[in-house]
């Protein structure tokens, strides 16, 4: 792993999937960086939000949002060209949904991916940040999970995110352009929503808690998941995209903390001062029981991090669902991410 490009002070970022949870976050986190001048967002709006994008930019650093999808080739090599860097974040989410309908999730997540690398390849290359996801593991039971531990994908998301990422490494290989591949887990913050049946954990239950509904949960809550604050992971994101970072493999983006289902429900309570009734069922065709990263690598490209804890997270993420209200304390929760 190492830097391969020289940093630019006038980077002109594309970020595919920019309306989306995480894509509006980091959009926030390129405009109050003093090396970008520009932000262009590519989204379908399909599952992102134009509001999630409300505010973000000025005269100095603007933020355009194109409105289109990575399945457009013509559009996707014309807005790579313009770039200094993309930041690949653009799929259809979700394994339950990717088990509904499969092939929608693979055309777009596989299919657009080769796209994005085409036009960069087509514009002499660009510094890559790619999107994968911890559910390529499947249901290993080695903890943590290291880069080492072979894949064993369990749904057609995680199918689709071993794909790109694969080509992701292939391209970078053959063409010679720096590119990283982040295996991503649980992220969850500010500008998540709840809302349909594919609706992320966090959301959903901080959805369920502030109208007053039971909090659902798919099994026992007993299964862990190595939550990951959306803050800490565009500060990742803009670093290695600015920096021109490069690796011949794949990362974890996260920090190898592991928290159950039921740990989250007892700070949400903490939080909210009061105890909140749980409703169980079935366990979610193509989830896994356990997640947690090995963060060696990231280690190794951006030196030790100092994350976000779930507490103070939550905090964070609860003071954007209900900006009114404030912590158990009393006291005001803090600005959000």
């Amino acid at each position: 792993m190492s830097e391969t490009t020289s940093p630019r002070d006038d980077q002109h970022v594309l970020v595919t999937g920019g309306a989306g949870f995480i894509g509006g976050n980091l959009a926030r986190r390129l405009v109050d960086d003093d090396r970008v001048t520009r932000v262009t967002v590519l989204d379908d709006l399909s599952t992102g939000r134009p509001d999630n994008l409300e505010g973000v930019g000025d005269a100095d650093t603007p933020v355009e949002l194109v409105e289109g999808t990575v399945l457009d080739e013509a559009l996707v090599t014309r807005l790579v060209a313009e770039a200094t860097a993309v930041v690949h974040l653009a799929a259809i989410p979700s394994v339950p949904r990717s088990v509904d309908q499969p092939r929608p999730s693979m055309t777009t997540n596989v299919d657009g991916t080769v796209n994005v690398l085409e036009a960069i390849r087509a514009a002499g290359g660009r510094p890559l940040v790619f999107a994968s996801s911890s559910s390529v593991y499947g249901a290993a039971e080695v903890l943590p999970k290291t880069i080492d531990l072979a894949p064993a994908p369990l749904s057609p998301y995680a199918v689709s995110k071993l794909a790109g990422e694969s080509a992701v490494l292939a391209w970078r290989h053959c063409y010679g352009f720096p590119a990283v591949p982040f295996r991503f887990f649980n992220v969850y913050g500010p500008r998540q929503r709840a809302g349909d049946a594919y609706a992320a954990v966090v959301p959903a239950f901080l959805d369920a808690a502030l109208a007053g509904r039971d909090i659902p949960v798919n099994g026992d809550g007993m299964q862990s998941r190595d939550f990951t604050y959306v803050g800490d992971v565009v500060d990742v994101l803009a670093e290695v995209a600015l920096g021109g970072l490069d690796s011949a493999r794949p990362v974890n983006l996260a920090f190898g903390r592991r928290w159950t289902l039921l740990d989250v429900i007892a700070e949400l309570e903490t939080l909210l001062g009061r105890s909140l009734d749980v409703i169980f069922g079935p366990d979610r065709p193509g989830d896994v029981r356990h997640s947690q990263a090995d963060p060696s690598g990231l280690e190794q490209l951006l030196g030790t991090r100092n994350p976000v804890e779930l507490g103070p997270g939550l905090v964070r993420t609860l003071a954007w669902w209900d900006p009114d209200g404030a912590t158990t304390d009393g006291a005001s929760a803090p600005d959000p991410a």
